[in-house]
Protein backbone atom coordinates (compact mmCIF):
# COMPACT_ATOMS: atom_id res chain seq x y z
CA UNK A 1 0.00 0.00 0.00
CA UNK A 2 1.37 3.29 -0.62
CA UNK A 3 1.98 5.42 2.25
CA UNK A 4 0.33 8.92 2.02
CA UNK A 5 1.46 11.46 5.08
CA UNK A 6 0.08 14.52 5.74
CA UNK A 7 1.80 16.91 8.22
CA UNK A 8 -0.46 20.30 9.66
CA UNK A 9 0.01 22.62 12.18
CA UNK A 10 1.57 25.70 13.85
CA UNK A 11 4.65 26.50 12.24
CA UNK A 12 7.74 25.57 14.79
CA UNK A 13 10.76 23.82 15.05
CA UNK A 14 8.75 20.64 16.42
CA UNK A 15 6.69 21.06 13.13
CA UNK A 16 9.92 20.84 10.99
CA UNK A 17 11.43 18.04 12.85
CA UNK A 18 8.14 15.88 12.15
CA UNK A 19 8.47 17.17 8.53
CA UNK A 20 12.28 15.72 8.30
CA UNK A 21 10.88 12.44 9.58
CA UNK A 22 8.52 12.17 7.13
CA UNK A 23 10.98 12.88 4.29
CA UNK A 24 12.91 9.83 5.74
CA UNK A 25 10.59 7.13 5.05
CA UNK A 26 8.56 8.53 1.82
CA UNK A 27 9.80 10.54 -0.76
CA UNK A 28 6.76 12.52 -1.14
CA UNK A 29 4.36 14.05 1.38
CA UNK A 30 2.30 16.87 1.93
CA UNK A 31 2.83 19.59 4.44
CA UNK A 32 0.28 22.65 5.58
CA UNK A 33 2.10 24.53 8.06
CA UNK A 34 0.40 28.08 9.61
CA UNK A 35 3.13 30.89 10.48
CA UNK A 36 3.11 32.25 13.66
CA UNK A 37 1.29 35.69 12.93
CA UNK A 38 1.98 36.19 16.82
CA UNK A 39 5.76 37.00 16.78
CA UNK A 40 7.91 39.33 14.05
CA UNK A 41 10.18 37.04 12.85
CA UNK A 42 8.47 33.21 13.08
CA UNK A 43 10.71 29.91 12.99
CA UNK A 44 11.05 28.75 9.52
CA UNK A 45 10.22 25.04 9.40
CA UNK A 46 12.07 22.82 7.21
CA UNK A 47 10.10 22.70 3.99
CA UNK A 48 12.72 20.77 2.01
CA UNK A 49 11.07 17.18 0.51
CA UNK A 50 7.35 17.85 1.58
CA UNK A 51 4.30 19.42 -0.85
CA UNK A 52 3.29 22.52 0.66
CA UNK A 53 -0.19 23.18 0.75
CA UNK A 54 -2.01 26.18 1.48
CA UNK A 55 -4.86 26.05 4.90
CA UNK A 56 -6.66 28.34 7.06
CA UNK A 57 -7.37 26.96 9.80
CA UNK A 58 -10.60 29.31 10.37
CA UNK A 59 -12.39 28.04 7.20
CA UNK A 60 -14.14 25.18 7.04
CA UNK A 61 -14.13 25.06 3.41
CA UNK A 62 -9.62 25.36 3.68
CA UNK A 63 -9.84 22.42 5.57
CA UNK A 64 -11.99 20.37 2.68
CA UNK A 65 -10.10 21.57 0.11
CA UNK A 66 -6.34 20.97 2.46
CA UNK A 67 -7.92 17.22 2.59
CA UNK A 68 -8.88 16.68 -1.09
CA UNK A 69 -5.26 18.21 -2.35
CA UNK A 70 -3.32 15.78 -0.13
CA UNK A 71 -5.48 12.87 -1.25
CA UNK A 72 -4.95 14.19 -5.34
CA UNK A 73 -0.79 14.76 -4.57
CA UNK A 74 -0.97 11.43 -2.75
CA UNK A 75 -3.51 9.46 -3.67
CA UNK A 76 -4.69 8.82 -0.35
CA UNK A 77 -3.79 9.56 2.76
CA UNK A 78 -3.04 7.07 5.07
CA UNK A 79 -1.44 9.29 8.08
CA UNK A 80 -2.53 12.68 9.25
CA UNK A 81 -0.33 14.32 11.58
CA UNK A 82 -1.40 17.34 13.31
CA UNK A 83 0.68 19.47 15.68
CA UNK A 84 -0.16 22.13 18.06
CA UNK A 85 2.43 24.34 19.33
CA UNK A 86 0.98 26.57 21.84
CA UNK A 87 1.62 30.53 21.68
CA UNK A 88 3.11 32.12 24.62
CA UNK A 89 1.56 35.42 25.11
CA UNK A 90 2.42 37.04 28.43
CA UNK A 91 0.58 40.22 28.73
CA UNK A 92 -2.13 40.84 31.32
CA UNK A 93 -5.87 40.68 30.22
CA UNK A 94 -6.53 44.57 29.70
CA UNK A 95 -3.69 44.79 27.22
CA UNK A 96 -4.95 41.81 24.58
CA UNK A 97 -5.63 42.62 21.52
CA UNK A 98 -8.66 41.83 20.12
CA UNK A 99 -6.83 41.01 16.29
CA UNK A 100 -4.64 38.73 18.43
CA UNK A 101 -7.56 36.72 20.14
CA UNK A 102 -9.36 36.31 16.80
CA UNK A 103 -5.76 34.61 15.53
CA UNK A 104 -5.31 32.81 18.39
CA UNK A 105 -9.08 31.13 18.38
CA UNK A 106 -8.75 30.62 14.27
CA UNK A 107 -4.89 29.11 14.25
CA UNK A 108 -4.64 27.38 17.41
CA UNK A 109 -8.06 26.57 18.74
CA UNK A 110 -11.03 26.07 16.11
CA UNK A 111 -9.08 25.02 12.75
CA UNK A 112 -8.44 21.81 14.61
CA UNK A 113 -12.05 20.70 14.45
CA UNK A 114 -12.58 21.45 10.73
CA UNK A 115 -9.46 19.47 9.85
CA UNK A 116 -10.18 16.77 11.64
CA UNK A 117 -13.99 16.48 10.72
CA UNK A 118 -12.82 16.18 7.06
CA UNK A 119 -10.17 13.83 7.70
CA UNK A 120 -12.17 11.77 9.44
CA UNK A 121 -14.36 11.49 6.61
CA UNK A 122 -11.84 10.20 4.37
CA UNK A 123 -10.46 7.82 6.62
CA UNK A 124 -14.00 6.27 7.69
CA UNK A 125 -14.86 6.28 3.73
CA UNK A 126 -11.91 4.52 3.08
CA UNK A 127 -12.32 1.97 6.47
CA UNK A 128 -8.54 2.76 7.40
CA UNK A 129 -6.17 5.66 8.45
CA UNK A 130 -4.30 7.33 11.58
CA UNK A 131 -4.64 10.57 12.74
CA UNK A 132 -1.76 11.54 15.48
CA UNK A 133 -2.72 14.76 17.54
CA UNK A 134 0.89 16.14 18.89
CA UNK A 135 0.83 18.52 21.41
CA UNK A 136 4.12 20.69 22.13
CA UNK A 137 4.93 21.61 25.69
CA UNK A 138 5.93 25.32 25.75
CA UNK A 139 4.95 25.66 29.45
CA UNK A 140 8.70 26.56 30.45
CA UNK A 141 9.61 30.50 31.29
CA UNK A 142 7.85 32.88 32.71
CA UNK A 143 7.47 33.64 36.45
CA UNK A 144 4.68 34.86 38.81
CA UNK A 145 5.00 38.42 37.64
CA UNK A 146 5.42 37.47 33.86
CA UNK A 147 2.43 34.89 33.19
CA UNK A 148 1.51 33.22 30.40
CA UNK A 149 -2.40 33.98 29.95
CA UNK A 150 -2.92 32.20 26.28
CA UNK A 151 -0.58 28.92 26.03
CA UNK A 152 -1.88 27.22 28.81
CA UNK A 153 -5.38 27.45 27.96
CA UNK A 154 -4.77 26.47 23.79
CA UNK A 155 -2.88 23.73 25.33
CA UNK A 156 -6.11 22.47 27.63
CA UNK A 157 -7.94 22.79 24.56
CA UNK A 158 -6.75 20.87 22.26
CA UNK A 159 -5.55 18.25 25.02
CA UNK A 160 -9.21 17.64 26.12
CA UNK A 161 -10.27 17.56 22.04
CA UNK A 162 -7.84 14.85 21.74
CA UNK A 163 -8.62 13.06 24.67
CA UNK A 164 -12.49 13.10 23.61
CA UNK A 165 -11.36 12.27 20.28
CA UNK A 166 -9.76 9.11 21.18
CA UNK A 167 -12.50 8.25 23.31
CA UNK A 168 -15.23 8.58 21.16
CA UNK A 169 -13.42 7.26 18.12
CA UNK A 170 -12.91 3.62 20.03
CA UNK A 171 -15.42 1.97 17.29
CA UNK A 172 -14.45 3.64 13.86
CA UNK A 173 -12.18 1.89 11.34
CA UNK A 174 -9.31 4.46 12.04
CA UNK A 175 -6.94 4.83 14.60
CA UNK A 176 -6.60 7.83 16.71
CA UNK A 177 -3.38 8.82 18.63
CA UNK A 178 -2.09 11.24 20.99
CA UNK A 179 1.19 12.77 21.97
CA UNK A 180 2.39 15.24 24.02
CA UNK A 181 5.85 16.68 23.54
CA UNK A 182 8.10 18.69 25.58
CA UNK A 183 9.95 21.57 23.46
CA UNK A 184 13.76 21.36 22.94
CA UNK A 185 14.21 17.94 22.00
CA UNK A 186 12.28 18.27 18.78
CA UNK A 187 14.53 15.76 16.62
CA UNK A 188 14.31 12.94 18.96
CA UNK A 189 10.41 13.63 19.64
CA UNK A 190 9.79 13.23 15.63
CA UNK A 191 11.23 10.06 15.58
CA UNK A 192 9.37 9.13 18.64
CA UNK A 193 6.00 10.10 17.32
CA UNK A 194 6.70 8.40 13.81
CA UNK A 195 7.83 4.80 15.96
CA UNK A 196 4.76 4.90 17.98
CA UNK A 197 2.69 5.02 14.91
CA UNK A 198 4.62 2.34 12.94
CA UNK A 199 5.00 -0.06 16.34
CA UNK A 200 1.80 -1.36 16.61
CA UNK A 201 -1.88 -0.87 16.41
CA UNK A 202 -2.15 -1.35 20.18
CA UNK A 203 -0.52 1.77 20.64
CA UNK A 204 -3.64 3.84 19.64
CA UNK A 205 -6.73 5.47 21.69
CA UNK A 206 -4.35 6.25 24.09
CA UNK A 207 -1.59 9.20 25.09
CA UNK A 208 2.14 8.70 24.60
CA UNK A 209 4.50 11.28 26.82
CA UNK A 210 7.92 11.82 24.86
CA UNK A 211 10.25 13.41 27.86
CA UNK A 212 9.93 14.58 31.19
CA UNK A 213 6.41 15.11 33.31
CA UNK A 214 3.87 17.23 30.76
CA UNK A 215 2.59 19.89 33.19
CA UNK A 216 -1.11 20.46 30.27
CA UNK A 217 -1.59 16.21 30.77
CA UNK A 218 -2.50 16.93 34.39
CA UNK A 219 -0.05 13.65 36.07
Amino acid sequence: MTRGILIAGNESTLSAALALEAGKRVERFCAAFVPNHLQTTPPAANRQGPIPLAWNPGSPVSARTLALAAENQLGQITEAILICTPPAVRKNAADLNPANIEIIVNDYIKGWFFLVKELASVFKARKAGALALVLADTSGGGGRDDPDLIGPSVAASFHAFAQALMASSQTEPYDVYGFAVPTGDDTNAGAFVFKTLEDSKRNAGKWHKFGSRLPFLGR
